[in-house]
């Protein structure tokens, strides 16, 4: 994955948990966060996702905002299901054949469990950085925060 850092992140088009059209274009010529994380409900992920969600305003409140998007496996249902639950702020994104998760390089560990990664995009979609949280869901968003601070230089942000 690290070798993604400086280039051009795949461009890619899912639904939403309310089933609505999602591109990466969407955000186009704003900083992202996205996450893949391995399944809805799961105890490390649902501890990744609320670290987001207790981050989320931060993100957002940053010049320029920082928009969030969380991507797993899970159906569009099981998605809508596990947001309402949460009361997650950000839009969460199904890759029931992790598509998605294979472009960005995501992988399983022991063949079956989908890795939990999580990649800073630039406006221009550049990835900047790269970080996976597979036993770390509570400082992942903390690296993260650090990780575009660095990028900037403080400047902008």
């Amino acid at each position: 994955m690290t070798s993604l850092i400086g280039s051009i992140a795949p461009t890619f088009a899912l639904k939403t948990s309310d089933n609505e059209d999602f591109s990466l274009s969407d955000l186009d010529g704003q900083w992202k966060v996205i996450f893949f994380y391995a399944k809805d409900g799961s105890p490390t992920c649902k501890r990744g996702c609320l670290s987001f969600k207790d981050q989320y305003d931060l993100f957002r409140s940053l010049t320029p905002p920082v928009e969030v998007i969380g991507i797993s496996q899970d159906s569009v249902e099981q998605h809508k299901e596990f947001k309402e639950e949460l009361k997650l702020p950000f839009t969460l994104l199904s890759d029931p054949g992790r598509k998605v998760a294979l472009e960005y390089e995501v992988a399983t560990h022991l063949g079956v469990f989908p890795a939990k990664s999580t990649f800073l995009l630039g406006p221009d979609n550049t990835i900047h950085h790269v970080y996976d949280w597979l036993f770390r869901p509570r400082t992942h968003v903390a690296k993260i925060l650090s990780a575009m601070s660095d990028v900037t230089d403080g400047a902008g942000f």
